[in-house]
């Protein structure tokens, strides 16, 4: 089909959020108040912060502001994978803290085991799926690096397996899949706005108190707490939580190490049966292609196959605007790639098509950091793979908002930070000619250019 047709009826909004579920806003702050715990943003970082800040202490008083609604941003509108890894993939792990990597993922295990833990105590309807994941080669030179990562996490204390052609596409079928690397349990798959919806009302039901529609406008010491100015009031706490992500943080000493990159996706019309037995995918997988530009995909719960990635783009200024959300010609190319993918599907037309920011930075994983004494905590920089970490960053937080040791902040992850970005123009002409160099990389046998090595020199190695 041509792509153009079968994009003509898509809706220009996440299908997860056009749902008729979706919860009304809670009303706006209107007045001051004082609490003593402040979550700032209420996508899943500030979620999980707030609502495990309760499990560890239920009298504490705590407080969630959200400028627009729970989970309307990178929250709501993601892919749905729920991963174990804390270091954005077992490969960016082991370049960057090869000494503690078993340990990063034996917590990640750990993590992931309790979100499934907590969706289940509090009956959160979210189309769980424990389903895992496959990382798969489309081009001859990928195979080399998908053996070698299932010979190096054995080392580690993890079990990938390496699928070749034949045994691949036996369970998805695909003519441009030439092999895979298979994680058996790594990965649940997910409803992300169901899952945000669900936090919510689990964090209502332990008495935090929630403003939507409540922009925090600045931040300021107020004697031995913070004070958090909004629009129509302000909140002083003893410790605030910073969990805004893409959008410009509160404290300016952060910016410098987070740009917002957009992500684009599409979403098909349920698959009948006789049209997913052509792919077969009986195991459900998540799927992500091992290519620098690479897409990820997945089924939802009513056999719609979720197509995203590829395009990751950035504007100069780190702009965010409703009306970079869209990207027509990007939708082309990702509906393109699809029909040339599945080939078997050229008939199946796309229901939806969306985009959005997260934030990125250089290491690709998330960092995390104090101010003001040690009364104001942030984590950020989860780079597209915080729907799992973003729970650990929240437990990181609340760990040094208390000021104690756990086996969390004892991690150089945690202890270090990325290098910063370079201020514009040079941050955009940074990134412009490392988004070419990964694709010239692609269309060259994966060889990585000067700037790239001189990238990967600094700890700078972008991959992905």
């Amino acid at each position: 089909m041509d792509p153009a047709r079968a994009l003509s009826d898509a809706q220009p909004a996440p299908y997860w959020l056009d749902d008729p579920g979706r919860p009304s806003a809670r009303p706006a702050l209107v007045g001051d108040t004082r609490c003593d715990l402040l979550v700032v943003g209420g996508g899943y970082s500030g979620l999980w912060t707030a609502l495990i800040a309760k499990e560890r202490d239920p009298s504490l008083d705590v407080v969630l502001l959200e400028g627009q609604e729970v989970g309307w941003a990178a929250s709501g509108r993601n892919g749905g994978f729920c991963e174990a890894s804390l270091t954005h993939g077992f490969e960016n792990g082991l370049a960057r803290w090869p000494g503690e990597l078993a340990e990063l993922e034996r917590q990640g295990r750990v993590n992931l085991q309790a979100i499934e833990s907590t969706i289940k105590r509090y009956g959160i309807d979210c189309e769980w799926e424990r389903t895992g994941s496959i990382s798969v080669a489309t081009r001859p030179h990928q195979l080399a690096g998908l053996r070698e990562s299932a010979r190096a996490a054995v080392e580690h204390g993890l079990e990938l397996t390496f699928l070749d052609a034949d045994a691949l596409r036996s369970r998805v079928d695909s003519p441009t899949f030439l092999g895979g690397l298979l994680d058996r349990n790594g990965t649940a798959m997910v409803h992300p706005a169901k899952l945000a919806w669900g936090l919510k009302a689990a964090c209502v039901s332990q008495g935090v108190r929630i403003f939507e529609r409540t922009r925090a406008l600045g931040l300021t010491a107020d004697g031995s707490g913070i004070a958090v100015r909004t629009p129509y009031g302000e909140v002083r706490a003893r410790k605030v939580a910073l969990a805004t992500n893409a959008f410009p943080s509160l404290l300016r000493r952060v910016r410098p190490y987070l740009v917002p990159v957009y992500d684009y996706v599409l979403m098909t019309e349920p698959l009948p049966d006789r049209l997913l037995a052509t792919v077969g995918w009986r195991g459900r997988e998540g799927l992500s292609d091992s290519a620098n530009k690479f897409h990820y995909f997945r089924l939802t719960a009513d056999n719609r196959i979720l197509w995203g990635g590829y395009d990751a783009v950035y504007h100069y200024g780190s702009r965010l605007a409703t009306e970079l959300d869209q990207r027509p010609a990007t939708f082309r190319t990702l509906a393109r790639n699809f029909f040339r993918t599945f080939p078997q599907l050229e008939d199946v037309r796309f229901t939806h098509a969306w985009g959005g920011a997260i934030d990125t930075c250089s290491r690709f994983c998330a960092f995390f950091d104090t101010t003001h004494q040690g009364r104001v905590a942030y984590a950020a920089g989860f780079t597209g793979l915080g729907v799992g970490a973003t729970r650990f960053g929240a437990e990181v937080m609340l760990d040094l908002l208390a000021g104690e040791p756990t086996e969390r902040t004892a991690l150089k992850m945690v202890r270090s930070k990325p290098l910063p970005f370079p201020p514009e123009p040079l941050r955009w002409a940074a990134i412009e000619i490392t988004t070419r160099s990964l694709d010239r990389a692609d269309r060259h046998g994966g060889r990585r250019n000067l700037w790239l090595r001189a990238l990967d020199r600094f700890g700078l190695g972008f991959d992905s």
